[in-house]
């Protein structure tokens, strides 16, 4: 796969991968965090906002990687 291929298929996995995260992040709030108090909540959308970073790093630096000549 060359870069250009992987530009486009990481254009369309970063924006799934960050829906797929924000989709959990909100089931596992609703599930078990609904009824703590604000400061767990906001602790946990703290952290759960700051997940997504991990795959986004992975995605783009393997998007960014050059050819193999």
């Amino acid at each position: 796969m060359n870069q250009s291929q992987r530009k486009l298929a990481g254009s369309l996995l970063l924006p799934a991968s960050i829906m797929l995260w924000a989709v959990l992040a909100t089931g596992i709030y609703l599930i078990l965090l609904a009824g703590l108090p604000w400061w767990v909540q906001v602790t946990y959308f703290a952290i759960a906002g700051l997940g997504w970073l991990w795959p986004a790093t992975f995605l783009i630096t393997w998007m960014s990687r050059p050819d193999a000549d």
